[in-house]
């Protein structure tokens, strides 16, 4: 009699292309040849079949962790299949143990303690790829390491409960046998789901893998655990047991190709799979958990309130994470990236609700219209690197000019700025458009032109008290007084009141 008691899994990175999942006819001569020589070794009149057949089902698992290592060494992505060949090993240690249990110790099944434990530990890596996510942030990977593990100890003591040092009884080997039938059928099945939902070469190289690998692991571990449980080792069924390894052995090997094009996938299915992926280690324990009530209930419910625990932990984590993500994407979209001053959509949107401020109180607002001259002959002359630079050391000077905290700083647009003053009246507002003036004009920056260094001219609109009209006419306002410095000489500021302001005054402003 036997037990083959192992689960399958599946990851979250590797390189490759959905060719990895169909590799050369060498690659695939590899399982035939296999299966052909422990045949050969089962056939031939020695009276070790066992001891022989055992080398190889002990093998096999061996030669697919080699592959996945080999395959590792030449994937720019390796964890992966890393911790797919340490599965590898855990599988092939628990295997070992059976042949020992079977050959020294005389035990039919071969199924002992040891062995229990080395497949169940052969399930914590999968596992923790599984529930684990690329790009995951390393505390929600810490807490999903502690759900792997304590996932794990709640199956060793599972095991216990129908497995011994010396054996295990028929009942125990068939509530055993269908605890993993059930695993591995989620496990297939999940594996599947993940390929699809990869739009990438790297991700659907390892899921196609692990999908082909499951499945067939599946078929295998259910044939021989409900229809071949009686037989012997050394028989033909053990040849069974060497096909999803050396199948996985010769797809890890498989030339898979990097710079495969994305495949379309539902955008909607990408990211379900991904936000339901760290479900499975609570929902997994939580299971396991209620199976230990009858025998462990101590150990039960402390696997209940792990699971509810680290569960709410890795959501509280996710969360802030995404909160904070989305505070600086929100900066980003509202920043100009040259200069770090607030961008145009910043501008608009603070100069409208300071409008609205202004109209309801029937306060004062100013606005200054600000414009690097020359800045063309200086692009010209000097090359747009130098040009960015002198943007933003002319936005340091307009920002560090201004200290209220209500005040903004925007880059218009190209060589303009602007600034939005509240509650500020005529003669404030000259006063901090001179301060400008005359900080950047004191900065010395070499730049074509009669000065010789770059200088601005300022526009200022302003409203003593804002009424029903628009803040874009006030806008129009400060851009006319721009034009008026313009016209008058340049490095200059100049001003135009709102009140009694005829917008078909606007001249084009030549820069």
């Amino acid at each position: 009699m036997r037990g083959f008691w192992v689960t399958s899994g599946w990851h979250v990175r590797s390189t490759g292309d959905d060719s990895a999942i169909l590799p050369g006819w060498r690659a695939y001569a590899l399982l035939p040849a296999y299966v052909a020589l422990h045949a050969l070794a089962i056939v031939l009149p020695t009276g070790q079949a066992p001891a022989l057949s055992f080398l190889f089902t002990v093998s096999a698992p061996l030669l697919a962790g080699g592959a996945c290592v080999a395959r590792a060494r030449r994937s720019r992505v390796p964890h992966g299949w890393i911790a797919l060949a340490a599965a590898m090993l855990l599988w092939a240690g628990g295997m070992g143990a059976t042949a020992a249990n079977t050959l020294l110790l005389d035990n039919a099944s071969g199924v002992n303690a040891i062995s229990m434990v080395l497949f169940v530990l052969y399930g914590v890596p999968l596992l923790f790829m599984v529930a684990s996510p690329e790009r995951e942030l390393w505390p929600a990977q810490l807490v999903d390491g502690a759900l792997a593990l304590a996932l794990g100890g709640l199956f060793f003591a599972h095991s216990f409960a129908f497995a011994t040092m010396t054996g295990t009884s028929a009942a125990g080997l068939i509530s055993l046998a269908l605890m993993f039938d059930i695993e591995n059928l989620f496990i297939a099945i999940f594996a599947l789901i993940r390929f699809v939902a990869s739009p990438g070469a790297t991700g659907r190289s390892l899921f196609g893998t692990l999908a082909v690998f499951a499945c067939a692991y599946l078929l295998t571990a259910g044939y021989i655990n409900h229809f071949a449980e009686d037989t012997d080792y050394g028989s033909y069924s053990d040849l069974l047991i060497d096909v999803p390894f050396v199948l996985l052995a010769a797809l890890a090997i498989g030339r898979g190709s990097e710079r495969a094009a994305p495949v379309a996938v539902s955008a909607r299915l990408a990211h379900l799979v991904r936000a339901g992926s760290p479900l499975v280690l609570p929902a997994t324990l939580l299971v396991v958990s209620g199976v230990l009530v009858p025998h462990y209930p101590a150990l039960a419910v402390a696997g209940f309130i792990v699971a509810t625990l680290l569960t709410g932990l890795r959501n509280i984590l996710v969360q802030t994470r995404s909160l904070e993500e989305h505070d600086r994407l929100e900066q980003l979209a509202r920043v100009d990236a040259l200069t770090g001053l607030a961008n145009r959509r910043q501008f608009d949107e603070t100069l409208w609700r300071e409008w609205g401020r202004a109209r309801r109180g029937h306060g004062s607002i100013a606005l200054l219209m600000i414009d690097i001259d020359h800045f063309k002959q200086l692009n010209d002359r000097f090359g747009h690197p130098t040009g960015d630079a002198r943007l933003r050391d002319v936005a340091r000077a307009l920002a560090e000019t201004v200290s209220r905290g209500g005040d903004l700083v925007a880059r218009y647009g190209g060589e303009e700025f602007a600034a939005i003053l509240p509650a500020t009246g005529r003669e404030a507002a000259m006063r901090i458009a001179e301060a400008m003036r005359a900080k950047v004009e004191a900065l010395k920056l070499a730049a074509p032109g009669a000065a010789g260094i770059v200088t601005i001219s300022i526009g200022v609109g302003h409203a003593d008290t804002v009424d029903g009209s628009e803040p874009a006419e006030l806008i129009r306002c400060a851009d006319a007084a721009l034009y008026d410095a313009k016209a008058g000489g340049r490095n200059r500021v100049d001003h135009r009141a709102l009140a009694g302001f005829n917008p078909s005054d606007r001249a084009i402003i030549r820069r």
